[in-house]
């Protein structure tokens, strides 16, 4: 994944790729506290953009906020890195990882004085499932794990600590031979994929579980839901779906910045549809690609 990748910039300045490095002792490692993002660079008509920065950004500033980090940077200063990196390594698409976190200092449950630290890295990343997953789709499976409740953890945060609940649910999958999994919540409903939130298609209208139903609020999500109403969809953008709901759905599919739009062709070994990519997911999938690929609109890209 990282070969070729010659710097990470690292608390204001340029390294070495090898001498990106931690103490052991630093807090995040031990009690998860560190927030973080994953965005794309495409390649697109116009040259390499970022998609939705401005929106990932103010997310990693939010949820730093519930944690108490105080990210030492401006969302300016972190642009302005990021796009040199980008250049730096020469890459014309990639994947752009920004974490901060509470580094190396007292080691408490609570971070007390142990210093906030940045860093971003970006290398190439083709399609998280697969290349064959766009087309084919993605056999998925109903996790044993729940996914924990915003009165547990805030679920608007994207933080390291809380991806142990993702960890374990695609361990489960992958380990009974699935290549994904769906998370339920607390009261059984459908929340969303390990890293991905879920829409369901049925009688030609769209659904996908609310903020409500402890998911995160997806930027890739958001990007679905617009393109999909401009094209005429009804989109039910609040909704509660429970696990038999999937069974019988017409169409299923993920949405995210690493999985962007990928089709799910059977839960608990139940084919959805007719066990392919179904024509709506088909033509949201189709004009999502169209628009990163020609960067329109316009105010979704910011270009390198």
């Amino acid at each position: 994944m990282f070969e070729g990748v010659e710097e990470i910039w690292m608390d204001g300045e340029f390294v070495d790729f090898e001498d990106a490095q931690v103490h052991v002792l630093t807090h995040a490692l031990h009690y998860g506290t560190g927030v973080f993002e994953g965005v794309r660079c495409y390649d697109t008509a116009e040259g390499p953009a970022i998609f939705r920065w401005e929106e990932h950004l103010d997310r990693l500033f939010n949820s730093a906020e519930v944690y108490d980090i105080d990210i030492p940077f401006s969302k300016r200063e972190l642009d302005e890195a990021t796009r040199e990196l980008i250049d730096r390594e020469g890459l014309q698409s990639c994947y752009i990882r920004p974490i901060a976190f509470y580094g190396y200092g007292p080691l408490g449950l609570n971070p007390g004085k142990s210093p906030e630290q940045v860093a971003i890295a970006v290398w190439p990343w083709g399609a998280y499932l697969g290349e064959e997953a766009l087309e084919e789709g993605v056999d998925t499976a109903i996790s044993s794990w729940r996914k924990y409740a915003s009165s547990q953890i805030p679920t608007n945060a994207k933080t390291t600590g809380t991806y142990v609940n993702s960890v374990l649910a695609s361990l489960e999958a992958k380990g009974n031979g699935y290549e994904e999994a769906i998370v339920l919540n607390k009261e059984g409903n459908v929340a969303e994929g390990p890293g991905e939130n879920l829409f369901l298609v049925r009688d030609g209208e769209i659904y996908t579980t609310g903020l409500a139903e402890s998911i995160l609020d997806g930027i890739t999500r958001r990007t679905v839901i617009e393109l999909a109403r401009d094209m005429g969809y009804t989109v039910h953008d609040d909704a509660t779906i429970s696990r038999g709901e999937l069974y019988t759905a017409d169409e299923l599919f993920f949405t995210g910045t690493a999985a962007e739009v990928t089709p799910i062709r059977t839960v608990d070994d139940n084919e959805i549809g007719k066990g392919t990519k179904g024509p709506i997911t088909d033509e949201i999938q189709t004009r999502f690609f169209e628009v990163v690929e020609e960067g329109e609109p316009e105010r979704w890209f910011d270009y390198v």
